[in-house]
């Protein structure tokens, strides 16, 4: 974070203080000219606005920010639902921002965010992401932040999300015993809890039931990218095919279509050549050739417990030490895995 405050900027300027903060605040009585010359130099420079001088004038926002890595996802935006409905009845309103799977795309939310004076931050970081330390320093001044669905271990904060390691065990337990032991799994390329649990998951499924686990049969694919995911998904599921798999168990609502997509282009016939699942919240799952069976998590319910959270760390209240929440899956049997 930067330490440049309104006087600098006053002193490069050579203009007065209330000048430059009626400036940065879009005040009529200030001119185009001179906003635009202290808005330039404010983010040449990286300026921050004071949270504290303003919460002291002003008091709290009222405002959640909410990072996500797209809009463009039923699962997503059934969890956006949850956090609108609880926001709302709480009298707070929230800015949405999209990573798009960008960890600079992120760090320049969070910035965002906390720059417009949200009292909070929820975010379920990118796939890209590594490094916490954006996250890390707001928190170090007592921001409220709470992660939701996908979490890491690399942050200590209250923290939201399905039970991924049961449901894939579900989803894999299911595989077994319908008849399949060459099980393959497609997950993402990420340091994310969400990716090691699934993977967990899967693993402690073929133990239980006495199957070795083979290397060759597992992808991690790179999906952070958006205009590399087809072709990714493309390689990783040839490689899959060459070992002759009876079925595959995909991690993500992403995977899961796309999967299905490559599956039906390529002759393959679901699941009489073999079978499929994967996690997925898609409305389109019962509808789709086949309908597809799924690992269904708890969206809504992941939204509205985050919402509540972050709004009882704003408020001030004392909801003990943070500690990581999981509500269960429910697993959805269809077609696709049915033989």
């Amino acid at each position: 974070m930067s330490n440049i405050t309104l006087r600098d900027i006053s002193k490069a300027l050579n203009i007065s203080v209330s000048t430059v903060s009626r400036a940065l605040t879009d005040s009529h009585e200030i001119g185009e000219e001179t906003k635009k010359l202290v808005l330039a130099y404010a983010k040449e420079h990286n300026y921050v606005p004071n949270r504290m001088a303003r919460s002291l004038k002003v008091g709290k926002t009222r405002s959640i920010g909410v990072v996500i890595c797209s809009i463009d996802n039923n699962f997503v935006a059934q969890m956006l639902d949850g956090i609108d409905q609880i926001c709302t009845e709480s009298g707070y309103q929230i800015i949405i921002m999209q990573s798009k799977e960008s960890y600079e795309q992120e760090k320049a939310c969070i910035n965002l965010l906390y720059a417009s004076g949200v009292d909070g931050i929820m975010i379920s970081p990118s796939l890209q992401t590594t490094d916490f330390t954006h996250l890390k320093e707001l928190q170090s001044q007592g921001f409220p932040i709470v992660l939701f669905d996908r979490t890491t271990e690399e942050l200590t904060a209250h923290k939201i999300t399905a039970n991924n390691i049961k449901g894939a065990y579900q989803a894999t337990t299911h595989l077994i015993l319908s008849g399949c032991t060459r099980i393959a799994h497609l997950n993402s390329k990420s340091t994310l809890a969400i990716t090691r649990e699934r993977f967990e998951g899967y693993k402690q499924a073929l133990v239980e039931h006495q199957i070795a686990y083979e290397e060759d049969l597992v992808k991690f694919c790179n999906t952070s990218i958006n205009e590399n995911t087809d072709e990714n998904v493309a390689t990783a599921m040839e490689e899959l095919l060459k070992q002759k798999p009876q079925a595959i168990f995909t991690a993500t609502d992403l995977l899961s279509t796309k999967a299905l997509a490559y599956l039906n282009k390529h002759g393959y016939k679901v699941p009489d050549d073999l079978s499929l699942i994967g996690f997925s919240n898609s409305d389109l799952a019962p509808i789709l050739n086949p309908p597809l069976s799924t690992v269904r998590q708890p969206s809504r319910q992941i939204g509205e417990l985050a919402a509540q959270t972050i709004i009882n760390l704003v408020k001030g209240k004392d909801i003990g030490p943070a500690e990581t929440v999981l509500l269960d899956t429910e697993l959805q049997i269809r077609k696709s895995s049915s033989r």
